[in-house]
């Protein structure tokens, strides 16, 4: 998937949909523009068509998106907006926009069917959607033992946190990104010939010195910027505004600062970008900030460039605890440096033996590709772990594929299964909800316990405390039981 185009795609719409007080589902859009470049081959906006809607409402949608039937409509509606906005930016000829619409018509009565049907979306959706984003944000393993005696609690102050690895944008982009902050404009940087330097001096100026509201245009904000910087550092992703409004009612005293005229300044100065409803750290202020760490004697890692990396490195990375937003650009990027038989050859290697969380990494990112990665995935047909996947990976691009025997099925349902289990340790309420729409049926959870896979008592025994239905759950329960006397025979 090309992020690039999607993104300029969702600005533009955003852009569109205000000038003309048209209310923009922009996620929604974001996920047809998302599945259509990474399933159809559509590479910008020009490319839809009619039958681009068939394939993703009727059929990718189904199998990919776990979503109640009556969610259709909102589907719908965010899709006429987009072909709205085609016809209007001049993107398809108007024909084409009207013959979209009609197809829309036609569509709209039979999604909620598709996305009801359980043999319309088969085991795609009942297991790799279950999984989710989620998966890829593991908890770092904390090696077991026992703090030293310091005679007091360990501190928890900013200086004291470990920092997370920084993710650098390139020098030249750093480089470049600085002719465009409006502050530099009116304040320009020394000439000494190296002009991150002299915008890592700046930054330390704003952070360490009493700038008497010349910042945001009150004393108290100002002065409470290194700790709102050190948060968004240490995030790394965008978070809501209204996290920064909360922390500024904290400290703004009685200035009456408005957070959109405290944003603005942010922005103006180089160190906060706003989308939307959404900020973060620019790439300039994190590299800045972690030049400051740096001069203050902290441990400021810098993350690795994921691109460059084999395929064990990425999938050992994102086992590392990255923010799903950073975790869905490194797969990305990573993506981008390689054809599709490559990425699926390396990936499909390194989850060879691996466990099932690390398996099942490699195995999503696999099913991102396109049909001419088929004869790497072809190869693993004789794989005794990967087989199940290489079959549903075939059958889902509709490219000749064996039928999967019931054990197999059973395989590698709890196999995807296990991958979703740190995810549903951290938030079991998400967990419960998506094994209620999209999980295993009550009969295939009972036969589970026959499996031979290291990971079956953990998978029933989450399934017993999870499902919803207590008539299921009770079978999952009862087939963890069987799992473990036959592990004890």
């Amino acid at each position: 998937m090309s992020i690039e185009w999607v993104n300029q795609a969702i600005d533009d719409l955003r852009a569109w949909g205000r000038a003309r007080e048209v209310e923009v589902d922009a996620d929604e859009v974001r996920l047809l523009c998302d599945y259509a470049s990474d399933y159809l081959n559509v590479n910008e906006l020009g490319d839809f068509a009619p039958e681009t809607f068939d394939e993703l409402l009727l059929s990718i949608y189904p199998r990919k998106v776990i979503a109640p039937p009556e969610s259709a409509h909102e589907t719908i509606a965010a899709a006429r907006t987009l072909v709205d906005y085609l016809s209007e930016a001049g993107t398809v000829p108007e024909t084409r926009a009207a013959r979209m619409r009609e197809r829309l018509d036609d569509i709209e009565p039979r999604m909620p069917e598709a996305l009801a049907d359980p043999a319309n979306f088969g085991m795609a959706k009942s297991l790799f959607s279950s999984i989710g984003p989620e998966s890829l944000e593991q908890s770092v393993a904390i090696p077991s033992g026992e703090l030293p005696d310091l005679g007091e609690e360990p501190c928890d102050c900013p200086g004291c946190t470990p920092l997370p690895a920084a993710r650098l944008a390139p020098r030249d982009e750093l480089v470049a990104a600085l002719r465009t902050v409006p502050m530099l404009r009116e304040r320009p940087l020394p000439n000494t010939g190296d002009p991150l330097r002299e915008w890592a001096e700046a930054v330390a100026r704003i952070l360490d010195r009493d700038t008497r509201g010349a910042i945001t245009g009150s004393a108290d904000v100002d002065e409470g910027l290194y700790d709102l910087f050190d948060m968004l550092y240490r995030l790394q992703v965008r978070v809501p505004i209204t996290v920064i409004g909360d922390y500024l009612d904290e400290i703004a005293g009685d200035d009456g600062l408005g957070l959109a005229s405290v944003l603005d300044r942010l922005a103006w100065c180089g160190m906060v970008k706003i989308e939307d409803d959404d900020a973060e750290l620019t790439p300039l202020a994190v590299w800045a900030l972690r030049e400051h760490y740096l001069s203050l004697g902290l441990d400021a890692p810098q993350a690795p460039d994921l691109a460059e990396a084999d395929a064990l490195d990425l999938i050992e990375a994102l086992l590392e605890g990255v923010p799903a937003e950073l975790a869905e650009d490194d797969i990305s990027r990573w993506l981008t440096g390689r054809t599709a038989p490559e990425a699926a050859g390396e990936l499909l290697a390194a989850a060879s033996g691996a466990p099932a969380v690390a398996r099942g990494i490699a195995i999503t990112i696999v099913d991102r590709l396109g049909a001419e990665a088929e004869p790497q995935v072809r190869d693993y047909l004789d794989h005794q772990e990967l087989r199940p996947h290489a079959i549903h990976w075939l059958a889902a691009r509709g490219l000749p594929a064996p039928q999967l025997t019931q054990e197999e099925l059973l395989w590698v349902s709890v196999d995807m299964l296990a991958l979703a289990m740190p995810a549903a340790e951290e938030d079991p309420e998400i967990f419960a909800e998506n094994m209620a729409a999209s999980g295993p049926p009550a009969h295939l959870i009972e036969e589970m316990w026959r499996v031979d896979h290291p990971d079956v008592v953990d998978v029933l025994e989450l399934l017993g405390r999870s499902i919803p239905d207590t008539t299921v759950a009770k079978a999952a329960r009862k087939a963890a039981f069987k799992a473990r006397s036959r592990a004890i025979r």
